[in-house]
């Protein structure tokens, strides 16, 4: 590796950091919005100004690294994972939220290479969360080590998902028949509007599983090694590995309870943009 990653990591929370005083500053302030794909998939300047400053941060100190991120995306430029050291950046996970001021919004953003995550950051500014994780170096919260529940049955778990930000039928239709299914059978569902903050909880073991359909790899690259880190199990929610470029994602405490989430799950297959 022709880089440092002890060195590389301190220079991204640094830039992580500094956005997320910025998104703090502005979460009770009045934003301009724009929808993309429908009213319910909005875009805030603050979205592409978070976006750039950590792009530029990282680019500035390692010109050869590559990006994707959501609003490069957005703009019509094709997410495509090689082998280059790569930073999947969402800048506000949870734009709704922030819309509305409600302070569960977030930076995501890992760094894959060789198609491997080597480090992951969620950062909540509002509520100064901030979630890291390094390859086999363990899993945190604002310094502190975090682990899983270790959560087996089904009937004791507390879930996470979201309803997505997709207006398709067949999707609405399949995400509340999946609803309906876990409520019967589990102690309880939650959905913080966050995909990276909805992981986060299970790597911290306020929950114990999470699935969701429709989601980029910007929304879970870098929960996907913080849940991994903290002793948990992330895969595709047809039981299979996770393909972070699938739009599809399960993550759990266990491999026992993944295995009977997906013996639950109606399946749904996203299109790439859908």
């Amino acid at each position: 590796m022709s880089f440092n990653l002890d060195e590389c990591y301190d220079h991204v929370l640094g830039l992580v950091e500094t956005a997320g005083s910025l998104i703090a500053s502005r979460n009770s302030q009045r934003k301009r919005v724009v929808e993309k794909s429908s009213n319910i998939d909005l875009l805030t300047e603050t979205d592409q100004q978070v976006e750039r400053m950590l792009m530029d941060g990282i680019s500035a100190k390692y010109p050869d690294h590559k990006f994707i991120g959501e609003e490069e995306t957005s703009e019509g430029k094709k997410a495509e994972l090689t082998d280059a050291p790569t930073w999947i950046i969402d800048p506000v996970d949870g734009t709704m939220n922030f819309v509305h001021s409600f302070p569960h919004s977030c930076i995501s953003i890992a760094l894959l290479v060789e198609k491997v995550a080597e480090i992951a950051i969620i950062y909540n500014p509002m509520l100064a969360q901030k979630f890291t994780a390094r390859r086999g170096k363990g899993a945190f919260l604002n310094g502190n080590p975090i682990r899983v529940s270790g959560e087996t049955g089904l009937e004791h778990a507390l879930a996470t998902t979201e309803f997505g930000t997709s207006r398709d039928e067949e999707k609405t239709r399949i995400v509340l028949e999946n609803v309906g299914k876990f409520v019967r059978q589990i102690h309880g569902m939650r959905s913080l509007g966050s995909a990276a903050l909805n992981m986060a909880m299970v790597a911290l073991g306020g929950a114990d599983f999470n699935y969701e359909f429709g989601i980029h790899a910007w929304d879970i690259a870098a929960g996907d090694l913080l849940v991994r880190e903290a002793g948990g199990v992330c895969l595709d929610p047809a039981g299979g590995p996770l393909d972070l470029m699938s739009r599809r994602v399960l993550c759990a405490a266990t491999q026992e309870l993944a295995d009977k989430v997906v013996l639950v799950l109606t399946q749904y297959y996203p299109e790439p943009r859908d």
